[in-house]
């Protein structure tokens, strides 16, 4: 099948659950989060909304409240990067990328100069803290680690944190206050999903390209991490759930059942959406969504930190700033292409449903002219 830039753009919002899906949408956290497979969430309120977008009329509450309810969790399954998966995954993730991240553990411990030794002390230390169902802060994390005699000064402690959730002992929980938490990943999921190798590469390919396609391969290999080789072997896996598209002359493969048939896009969708979201993050070639003049502008310095983007059927039009305060939410917005008074508002509409997820009233401020 050939498909516009256009057609492909469509269909990608669709997949990401900005757009009506042919499958109808997922309609809670647990739901959104699987269909994903993962998502990016080292910023824990980014994460939070990247769900509320894609779940109408949700509050930040009602996030929470999934969370604790633990219909996702937070660990490090690829990339070494932060992400909501579903928590009966969570084991067979970490097993099959998560373990490519470890492989770069022993260079970073010789850079911060800590031994393989320690590390593993760390390990057995933070497990006794945690066993029995106790959640720590990650300041008492810190001080248990500190008490049995590992250093954890400068980037030390972080490290721990991760190894410790990267080999598969621990996960992030929910926040204590304002504090990130920790838990024993076999006693907070104590009934892990275990497909075999073949079987989950098959699933995270099913799922990569459920949500993110149409897409190119090597923008799964980016995503997962995985070998070039694996991520054949999983496109193969998942068989004829997925489909080969041609999108002006580039190979993409999307999900098959998203191919049947889909209600006319709109040019008048828009949509207020976190910096760290899968709209951007999922992709390496993000040409259909970002004009090459304006990436400078969502990713500043291109050090990896993403701005909030507004966007208009399925292109980035301006990013948003926002300073959360006591009796509103003050977004400022700076437009990437002249917006004209039509299109402000439009763009003001779209960030309404942010600050209904906080349970404030709006605030907008545009650039002077």
């Amino acid at each position: 099948m050939k498909l516009s830039a256009a057609d492909a753009l469509d269909l990608r919002t669709r997949s990401l659950l900005l757009r009506a899906h042919p499958a109808g949408p997922p309609r809670d956290v647990a739901g959104i989060v699987e269909w994903f497979g993962a998502m990016q969430a080292q910023d824990l309120a980014s994460g939070q909304w990247s769900l509320g977008a894609r779940l109408p009329g949700s509050t930040l509450a009602d996030v929470t409240a999934a969370m604790e309810r633990r219909e996702a969790i937070r660990t490090w399954p690829m990339r070494g990067t932060v992400h909501l998966v579903p928590p009966a995954d969570a084991h067979w993730m970490l097993d099959l990328m998560g373990v490519r991240a470890l492989a770069g553990a022993a260079k970073r411990r010789e850079f911060l100069g800590l031994d393989e030794r320690t590390a593993e002390r760390s390990v057995e230390v933070l497990g006794a803290a945690l066993a029995g169902g106790k959640r720590l802060t990650r300041s008492e994390c810190m001080a248990a680690l500190a008490d049995a005699g590992v250093e954890v000064a400068g980037q030390l402690g972080y490290h721990l944190l991760w190894y410790a959730s990267q080999r598969g002992v621990t996960c992030i929980a929910p926040n204590i206050g304002k504090e990130q938490s920790f838990v024993l990943l076999d006693e907070w999921v104590p009934e892990p999903r275990r497909p075999d190798r073949e079987e989950a590469l098959g699933l995270i390919a099913l799922r990569y390209f459920r949500s993110h396609g149409p897409a190119p391969r090597k923008d799964f290999v980016g995503w997962t991490g995985l070998t070039a080789t694996d991520a054949k072997v999983g496109i193969a896996a998942a068989g004829s759930a997925l489909a080969t598209v041609d999108v002006d002359g580039v190979e993409m493969i999307a999900d098959a059942g998203l191919l049947d048939g889909s209600a006319p896009a709109s040019d008048d969708d828009w949509w207020a959406l976190p910096g760290f979201d899968e709209f951007l993050l999922g992709y390496k070639d993000r040409s259909l969504m970002v004009d090459d003049a304006h990436k400078q502008a969502i990713i500043p310095g291109g050090n990896g930190v993403f701005r909030a983007t507004i966007v208009r059927a399925g292109r980035v039009v301006a990013t948003w700033t926002r300073t959360m305060g006591r009796s509103a939410v003050s977004v400022d917005v700076l437009p990437l292409v002249a917006l004209r008074a039509g299109d402000r508002r439009r763009a003001e509409q779209a960030l309404e449903p942010y600050a209904a997820f906080h349970g404030l009233p709006l605030r907008v401020r545009w650039p002077q002219s």
